[in-house]
């Protein structure tokens, strides 16, 4: 079998090459010329998969490494009985990971704000269930779910009105409650409160990002955490310096996370086409990654905060970020986009509360919490 494959996807070649010959491409550049001749195409969130793509292709499954997919055309893969896998919650953990190193760099208090959760799938029911078990007041609205199914559940309005505002949702434009433009120029002068923070490690359109820069511009006291963009990969560099934390769609870019999701599409096609599964993934790590964990110590006087900030300082994300967008010289949407990519692309290795060990004299303290989050203590 031809496959085709995002370069970006971890572990690709290694992972598909037992069932085929795996060529590999960004995923921005793929055609209908680059995908005719293949019979597996493997995605990330950047490759719109429609009939534009597809149409005289040979292609029989198609797998999305993601947790979204508002990026493919599901209704044309049914009516052209092409089979599709992708991966939710593949990335989930490392966006919890992202959101607490939001909240430890910019929000010391955050144990004692009213943190409001829109969108409780994957992602959003890892958080809320982490925060509620370190006793961190939360709400949630989510209205595809009932009160059986989530006990923090509340309307719009209470959630926009919290303290702390996490957006994880998918995009959608139809539907009874599109996500769309969700957080638009009303709710951003009406309903959220001043001294607010704001995060979005969902997608980028569920804001208005021209709303929001006018917004800030305009002299409001909120505070903004964008991981994702409108517009992307040309996103709006007045937007990026208006805003406290910049990273380029990276929340959930974990060696962890990436791999689940290409084992994930990988489980998924051989589900789908009545393959075997091949290959052993103990190759996918290194020795050194798979036998030692990395090492925290905590002083006395340290805490849950020092050592999600010693897992993902979050900050360097940012600091690099505003230097490559706003300090490359890069000068129109073209080079914005290629240089967004590039921080993506060549992003490092990121792992998540899992891989940790923590030690030391400030363990003690706040030994619950450190395993309550994943970390290992000893």
């Amino acid at each position: 079998m031809k496959i085709i494959a995002d370069e970006n996807m971890s572990a690709v070649r290694e992972t598909f090459a037992p069932y085929g010959e795996v060529e590999t491409m960004a995923g921005r550049v793929m055609t209908t010329a680059s995908v005719a001749a293949a019979d597996i195409l493997l995605v990330r969130s950047v490759t719109n998969v429609d009939a534009q793509l597809l149409e005289g292709s040979r292609v029989k499954f198609v797998g999305s490494a993601t947790i979204g997919t508002d990026h493919i055309d599901l209704g044309y893969l049914q009516e052209k009985g092409i089979h599709f896998a992708h991966a939710p919650g593949c990335n989930a953990e490392a966006v919890v990971q992202y959101m607490f190193s939001v909240f430890c760099t910019l929000e010391p208090e955050w144990r004692n704000k009213n943190i409001g959760i829109i969108g409780c799938g994957n992602v959003g029911g890892r958080l809320v269930n982490r925060l509620r078990a370190l006793g961190v007041a939360c709400q949630v609205y989510d209205p595809f779910l009932n009160d059986s199914e989530c006990s923090s559940l509340s309307d719009l309005q209470t959630v926009l009105s919290a303290e702390i505002i996490c957006l994880h949702t998918p995009l959608t434009r139809d539907g009874p409650f599109p996500t769309q433009h969700m957080i638009n120029r009303q709710v951003l002068e009406r309903c959220i409160r001043p001294g607010a923070l704001l995060i979005n490690a969902g997608r980028g359109a569920v804001i208005d990002n021209g709303a929001l820069l006018a917004h800030l511009q305009g002299g409001a006291d909120l505070n903004v955490v964008l991981d994702v963009w409108e517009g992307e990969p040309d996103i709006n560099r007045e937007l990026l310096q208006a805003v406290n934390l910049a990273t380029p769609h990276i929340a959930g870019y974990s060696l962890e996370g990436r791999l689940r999701g290409t084992l994930m599409v990988r489980d998924g096609m051989c589900r789908h086409l009545g393959l075997a599964v091949e290959g052993s993934t103990d190759g996918l790590f290194t020795a050194e990654t798979v036998e030692h964990h990395g090492l925290i110590p905590l002083a006395q006087g340290q805490g849950l905060d020092d050592a999600v900030l010693a897992s993902y300082p979050i900050a360097e994300d940012d600091r690099q970020m505003r230097s490559v967008l706003i300090g490359s010289g890069a000068e129109g949407s073209k080079g914005v986009g290629t240089w967004f990519d590039g921080l993506r692309k060549h992003y490092a290795q990121r792992r998540e509360f899992s891989h940790y060990a923590v030690s030391g004299a400030g363990v003690q303290s706040c030994h619950t919490e450190l395993e309550l989050l994943g970390f290992k203590t000893g």
